[in-house]
């Protein structure tokens, strides 16, 4: 396979990291963290310990092992008597593996080791830092791993995520859509304009968190009148096709009917054929149309609206 020559820093950023990692943790240490196991059969260990009664082709698959090297663990685990192997009713040719009292305490004693290992190392770092490194570790696995978990949760905004969603959406829509600074001048006047002029219960900013890492947001702002206005609704690419755009403009319109609002108006563009598909399935309509030039060029922008109440009733709310 052909790297292409862009990839060559990220590249060599990752070799950099895995040296270092792997000589911090002792991963290729005779002895892992001065047990009687190495690195792989102390994870095989754990993942025994995780799972038990668990199949030797469970663990080949969890860990993508050879099968002739797991094999050869699970047999210096039985010399050891760290495990044992059972017959089933069901299927007699199955033999699910479980821990021994000897492989529990040897796994409470690696166990033991790991958490005061990597305790030292946090005891070095402030508070902030830690949240900062659990939010890089949490978001380097989400980017590496196409298996993560899909559970996500919609909370409101905590102090300081309005202004890195706008920062962060500057980036993507200058990546994909080359909108530059007179976009971001936009995105961050409006995220200003709502923490000047926040309204605690008629306004709103909520943030997709996936293992405490950002993985979309999006506003409701009152806009007078009864109506009130999604704005800047934006998923980030490794958490796309996980529902977070729809589930996140859910949250607003049941917050909008809660609050009573007549109406829910936004402003989209054409070109953001994704955000689209989410409003018409969730009951928007295209309004009108109209070429703008607020990005620097000529982009056509779209007014949607989402009608709450009916209009022959005002104080009738529809729910759906």
């Amino acid at each position: 396979m052909a790297i292409p020559a862009f990839m060559d820093k990220t590249i060599e950023t990752v070799r950099t990291f895995n040296r270092f990692f792997t000589r911090h943790v002792g991963a290729i240490d005779e002895r892992f963290l001065g047990t009687e196991t190495n690195l792989p059969e102390a994870r095989l260990l754990f993942e025994i310990a995780r799972r038990e009664p668990v199949l030797a082709n469970q663990l080949q698959d969890a860990l993508r092992l050879d099968r002739g090297y797991l094999s050869r663990m699970l047999g210096r685990f039985e010399e050891r008597r760290w495990i044992a192997r059972h017959r089933t009713e069901a299927d007699a040719r199955a033999r699910p593996i479980s821990l021994t009292a000897s492989g529990r305490a040897a796994f409470d004693l690696i166990d033991e080791k790991q958490r005061s290992a990597i305790g030292e190392d946090l005891e070095r770092l402030s508070t902030m830092e830690q949240g900062d490194l659990a939010v890089a570790l949490s978001h380097a696995r989400l980017l590496l791993d196409d298996k993560a978990a899909d559970t996500f949760t919609i909370r409101p905004f905590r102090t300081g995520e309005v202004s890195q969603i706008a920062a962060r959406q500057s980036v993507l829509y200058a990546q994909s859509h080359g909108w530059k600074h007179q976009f971001e001048s936009l995105v961050v006047d409006t995220a200003a304009a709502f923490l000047r002029n926040f309204k605690p219960g008629r306004e709103q900013c909520w943030v997709a968190d996936i293992d405490g890492v950002m993985a979309g947001a999006v506003f409701l702002t009152d806009e007078g009148s009864g109506i009130a206005r999604l704005r800047l609704l934006h998923v980030e690419p490794f958490a796309r096709r996980r529902g977070i755009g729809d589930a996140l403009v859910r949250g607003c319109i049941g917050f909008a009917r809660e609050k009573g609002y007549s109406r829910i108006n936004l402003w989209t563009q054409t070109s953001l054929e994704s955000a689209r598909r989410i409003y018409a399935r969730l009951g928007f309509t295209c309004i009108s149309t109209d070429v703008h030039h607020e990005f620097g060029e000529p982009v056509q922008g779209e007014a949607w609206k989402l009608e709450l109440a009916d209009p022959e009733n005002p104080e009738h709310i529809i729910s759906k």
